[in-house]
C-alpha cells in the first residue's frame, strides 16, 4: 500500500516562518469563484424581494463551500509536504469544487443537488485519500487520521442516500441536510480526541485571514458596481454617498479584524474549535453584507422590489452578526474590560439601528466610531503597529 500511496508525515507545529503556500492560494481561487457565484445569486434574490425565502438556501450552500475550505486548510497545516501526490490530490479536490461551483446558481434556486453531488463526491474522495496517506505515516497520527477518514466516508454516504431518497428542497430534505452537517461538524471533534493533529497556529491564523480578505473582495466588487455610474450615464448624489459609505464600512471591517494579530490565543481544544467553527458566521455575514450593498444599489436605480428599509435590515443585521462573532472568537479574551466589551456593545447597538436608521451614511459613521473607540482602547493606531508591538 505504501508503495502505491506514499505516507504523509506530519509537519512540525512549531516550524519557524510557516506561511501559506502557492498551492493553498491556488486552492483559494476556487473559493473565490464559489462565494462570488453564491453572493450574486443572493443579491438577485434580495432585489426580487425573495431574500428571506432564499436565506436557508444561501446558508446551506455557503456552509458547504466553507466546510470544504476548512477541511483542506487544517489538513494542509498539519501534513502538507508539497510532494507530487499531495498536489495531485489537491487538484482532485479543486476539480470537485469547480464542478460544485458550476451548479451553485441552480442549487440556490431549487436545492436540487443533482449536478453538484458529483463535485461533492470528488472533493470528499480527495480528502479521504489525503487522510489515508496520513494514516499510513506513523502510529501516532493513525488513530486520528482513520477517524477522519471513516467520518468523511460515512457523511458522504449519507449525503448520497439523502439525494436519492428525499425530494430536494422539501422541509424534510433541509432538516436531514442540517443533521448530516451536524455529523460533519462532529467528525473533527471526535477524531481529535484520539490525539491532536499537529496544525500550525500562525499558519491557521494567516489562512483564516486570507479567506476573510477573499470574502471582503466580494463586497468590494459590489461597491465597484456603485462607482460604475461614473463611467456610464452618470450617478446621482445618493449613489455617490452610498458608495463611499459602503466603502467606509468595508475599511472598518478590515481594520477591526486585523487590528489584533494574536488570534486563536487560547490553548484549550474547546476554544480552538469555537474559533474555527464560529468563524463561518463572520464569513457569512460579510457575504450577505456584499449582497445587501448590491441590492441597495438596485434600489437606488429603481430596479429592486425590496424597500430601502428591508435592505438596511440585511445590512445592519450582517454588521451585528460580524461584530458579535469577532467579539466571540477574539475580543472576549482581551484582558482589559473596556477593550473586551466594545464590539459586544456595538453589536447589540447595531441590532437596533434598523428601527430608526435607514441611511447608509449614518451606518458608516457609526462603524467608524466603533473602530475609533476599539483602537483607542487598545492604543493601537494601525494593524502594522499592532504587529510591531506584539513582536
Amino acid at each position: 500500500m505504501k508503495k502505491i500511496l506514499p505516507p504523509l508525515h506530519p509537519r512540525d507545529p512549531k516550524e519557524a516562518h510557516r506561511a501559506a503556500t502557492q498551492l493553498e492560494l491556488f486552492f483559494d481561487l476556487v473559493s473565490v469563484i464559489a462565494i462570488a457565484a453564491l453572493t450574486a445569486s443572493f443579491h438577485h434574490a434580495l432585489s426580487e424581494g425573495h431574500g428571506l425565502e432564499k436565506l436557508p438556501n444561501f446558508l446551506l450552500i455557503f456552509v458547504s463551500i466553507w466546510w470544504v475550505w476548512m477541511n483542506y486548510t487544517w489538513f494542509s497545516s498539519a501534513f502538507d509536504n508539497g510532494d507530487a501526490t499531495f498536489r495531485i490530490f489537491s487538484f482532485l479536490i479543486i476539480t470537485g469544487e469547480l464542478i460544485f461551483t458550476a451548479g451553485v446558481p441552480y442549487v440556490f434556486k431549487t436545492l436540487d443537488f443533482s449536478f453538484t453531488l458529483l463535485g461533492w463526491i470528488i472533493m470528499r474522495l480527495g480528502m479521504a485519500l489525503l487522510w489515508l496517506r496520513a494514516a499510513l505515516a506513523s502510529h501516532r497520527v493513525k488513530p486520528v487520521a482513520l477517524r477522519y477518514l471513516f467520518g468523511i466516508l460515512l457523511a458522504q454516504t449519507l449525503w448520497t442516500l439523502l439525494y436519492f431518497s428525499i425530494e430536494p428542497g422539501t422541509s424534510l430534505f433541509l432538516a436531514l441536510a442540517c443533521g448530516i452537517f451536524a455529523l460533519e461538524f462532529l467528525v473533527p471533534i471526535v477524531a481529535e480526541q484520539a490525539g491532536n493533529t499537529p496544525w500550525h497556529r500562525h499558519h491557521i491564523v494567516e489562512r483564516y485571514g486570507l479567506l476573510h480578505i477573499i470574502v471582503l473582495g466580494e463586497v468590494l466588487l459590489s461597491i465597484s458596481f456603485m462607482f460604475r455610474g461614473l463611467f456610464e450615464d452618470g450617478m446621482g448624489v445618493n449613489t455617490i454617498i452610498a458608495a463611499l459609505s459602503a466603502l467606509t464600512i468595508v475599511f472598518v471591517i478590515w481594520w477591526l479584524y486585523f487590528i489584533e494579530t494574536a488570534h486563536l490565543k487560547s490553548s484549550k481544544p474547546s476554544d480552538q474549535f469555537i474559533w474555527s467553527y464560529i468563524h463561518v458566521f463572520l464569513f457569512v455575514s460579510t457575504s450577505i453584507l456584499g449582497a445587501g450593498f448590491a441590492g441597495y444599489l438596485d434600489f437606488l436605480q429603481g430596479h429592486s422590489h425590496s424597500s430601502a428599509t428591508t435592505l438596511m435590515w440585511y445590512i445592519h443585521l450582517s454588521i451585528t452578526c460580524y461584530l458579535f462573532t469577532l467579539w466571540l472568537i477574539r475580543d472576549r479574551f482581551e484582558p482589559h474590560s473596556i477593550t473586551r466589551s466594545v464590539l459586544l456593545i456595538a453589536s447589540l447597538f447595531f441590532a437596533t439601528t434598523p428601527l430608526w436608521n435607514s441611511s447608509l451614511a449614518i451606518t458608516s459613521m457609526l462603524m467608524l466610531l466603533t473602530l475609533i473607540i476599539r483602537a483607542g482602547c487598545d492604543q493601537v493606531p494601525s494593524p502594522l503597529l499592532a504587529s510591531t508591538r506584539l513582536k
